[in-house]
């Protein structure tokens, strides 16, 4: 499902034993520009995946300055070959779940504050504050600003064009969470679910996703959410 996301304003081809995705106005982007692959590697696989990297997406954006691989079978945990750990990749796991109509749990208490879809044409920077507000990775904040920036020009252009929403939970003017759910062929997909520091274990989470989760199975029959099986937040979901 990330591929509907990459695919829309950027480019999705397919290799033979592999996807390539490329997204040449952003090539900084980790998972805009990356082959995703429907096996697990070997020790064998790092030199013609790493020159197949290079052929499929750096040939195209020499600015590109990581290398990126997608694994999507499913598996209990998953090991990195020493190849690609010597050479300095790490491994990021995602569980997926899925929720269809007459699945939805019993609605959380309301917070006191509004929650709605966002219009991204003059909404767009409360939002990249957020972001900035969340960078819990240590991003380097400017650029990190300019990146989310990016980002949030490809969701406008996509609620635009009838596919989804950004939501957001408001104080006045301040988007204190935020999340994005579009989609597409009978499925809907979230993304990028943040809450400010200063307003996280209110259950402002919790009522966002399930506001955005009633508007979104009225329009979709199943909708789908990516999330790091060890964080808190999977708990929520």
């Amino acid at each position: 499902t990330h591929l509907m996301f990459a695919g829309f304003d950027g480019v999705v081809e397919d290799g033979g034993d592999h996807w390539v995705v490329r997204s040449p106005r952003s090539p900084g982007y980790y998972w805009g520009n990356f082959l995703l692959y429907e096996r697990f590697p070997t020790d064998a696989d790092f030199g013609p995946w790493m020159q197949r990297f290079d052929e499929a997406i750096v040939r195209h954006a020499p600015r590109t300055g990581h290398r990126a691989f997608g694994i999507a079978p499913a598996a209990p945990a998953f090991e990195a070959p020493q190849a690609f750990v010597q050479a300095g990749f790490e491994v990021y796991c995602h569980a997926t779940l899925l929720l269809g109509r007459g699945q939805l749990a019993a609605a959380p208490p309301a917070p006191a504050l509004a929650i709605r879809p966002l219009d991204l044409s003059c909404e767009a920077e409360a939002v990249v504050e957020l972001s900035a507000a969340c960078n819990d990775d240590g991003y380097e904040s400017e650029g990190y600003r300019a990146f989310r920036r990016h980002q949030m020009q490809r969701y406008a252009a996509m609620a635009q064009a009838g596919l989804g929403h950004w939501w957001g939970v408001l104080d006045g003017d301040r988007v204190v969470a935020g999340l994005g759910l579009f989609g597409r062929d009978g499925l809907g997909r979230f993304h990028h679910v943040e809450t400010h520091p200063a307003w996280r274990r209110r259950g402002l989470c919790r009522a966002l996703v399930h506001a955005a989760c009633t508007a979104g199975l009225a329009r979709w029959p199943q909708l789908v959410i990516c999330a790091d099986p060890d964080d808190v937040a999977i708990g929520i979901y």
